[in-house]
């Protein structure tokens, strides 16, 4: 495989590392911005590298529709089609079977969209899913996986499980780049113990690297299952309101990726230390501090909540501005985690984190819980 994994410290689960890719060497834990088809909104590349964004994620999906996997190969791959020289991961496009589902039929043979741009029927297989990300040339392509809502229940769970183990296995016949790009897999069973673990199996048989579908309490659920930690490169996706990337990294997480900074940037919200600040608010009118009086990025050094108040929603320039601090945060943070981890003062550095972000000692009931399978004390600050 392409691709170097060294460990250079641990907490029980928690752990920092140097991931060396073709084209560039991450630290993890990482954050990934999500750049459906190969932009992230509003900022340019030059401004990612500046924040120390490492790894950009793109949508097989999305980018096979527009701009197509031809058109990009023919001109030298994602990379130089963008350029951006550092590194990337593309998703199969399965996850299109719950967010397209109106669109989506699904097959023992793959899954049947009918395309947003012109309403014509597109067939993903997993050959094909395997063959576009070749194309496409990123660092991390995704196996194709029966994805289900975490909601579901029953048969269909199971069915997923066992139709993606059947779909890894034509994924790894088609893959025809082993040497460049790095295949990864996908852990499903929902939150049932046992086809999880079953599905773990895998992570032996499969190049031993996985992606799981969960945030929030549902993330917390599905890792206390028995699992090959030691063996397994999480990728996880973050979709829920408190960016929390310390309890993931604390349950194991080297990876995870979310739209949330972004769009929720172009809805006037700002991260900061304490949660949210909603920039949209009357309040800020007059505030001449920075969104962060700590962070040091670009937009806290030259605007006032103030400015950004005044033209948020209302200008592109807002959105941006918001999208390129909300990155800096996230950028920062996982830096900050991976420093803590390797000095050996993570737990301090989460007990800090989670002070600041609940004063009040109201730490949400599946963030204590995950703390504690992590095995750290969080239990002061929260919830009685």
């Amino acid at each position: 495989m392409a691709l170097k994994f060294e460990v250079l410290g641990k907490f029980n689960r928690a752990r920092a590392a140097r991931l060396a890719l073709p084209h560039f060497v991450c630290q993890t834990p990482l954050f990934m911005p999500v750049g459906t088809q190969g932009t992230i909104k509003g900022l340019t590349n030059n401004q990612l590298e500046e924040i120390g964004c490492q790894i950009i994620l793109g949508n097989t999906y999305h980018l096979a529709l527009r701009p197509g996997a031809e058109l990009i190969d023919d001109l030298g791959g994602l990379h130089k089609f963008m350029n951006w020289k550092r590194a990337l991961l593309t998703d199969s496009g399965g996850f299109q079977m719950v967010s397209l589902l109106h669109l989506a039929d699904i097959t023992e043979q793959g899954v049947t969209f009918q395309s947003p741009v012109d309403a014509k029927p597109m067939l993903l297989t997993p050959e094909e899913s395997i063959q576009i990300q070749n194309k496409i040339g990123a660092d991390i392509i995704m196996a194709l996986d029966d994805v289900v809502k975490t909601t579901i229940t029953g048969p269909r769970i199971e069915e997923a499980m066992y139709r993606t183990l059947r779909w890894i296995d034509r994924c790894i016949v088609a893959h025809k780049r082993p040497d460049e790009q790095n295949l990864f897999g996908i852990v499903q069973g929902g939150l049932d113990p046992v086809l999880r673990g079953n599905a773990i199996l895998i992570s032996y048989y499969f190049q031993r690297y996985m992606c799981q579908r969960f945030g929030g309490s549902q993330f917390t659920r599905a890792v206390k299952i028995k699992t090959p930690f030691g063996v397994l490169l999480h990728s996880v996706l973050l979709h829920y309101q408190k960016i929390n990337p310390d309890m993931l990294c604390a349950l194991g997480a080297d990876m995870y990726d979310c739209v949330y900074p972004t769009r929720t940037a172009r809805f006037g919200t700002a991260l900061i230390p304490e949660g949210l600040l909603k920039l949209k608010n009357q309040a800020m009118a007059n505030d001449e501090r920075p969104i962060d009086p700590t962070c040091l990025c670009m937009v806290c050094r030259n605007y006032t909540r103030a400015y950004l108040h005044c033209i948020v929603t209302k200008d592109p320039m807002g959105s941006q501005l918001v999208s390129y601090h909300n990155l800096s945060y996230m950028m920062r943070l996982s830096k900050d985690l991976h420093t803590s981890i390797v000095e050996g003062r993570f737990p301090e550095f989460v007990q800090g984190f989670l002070r600041v972000q609940f004063p009040k000692g109201d730490i949400p009931e599946w963030v204590c819980n995950a703390m504690e399978v992590a095995g750290i004390d969080v239990s002061t600050g929260c919830a009685p």
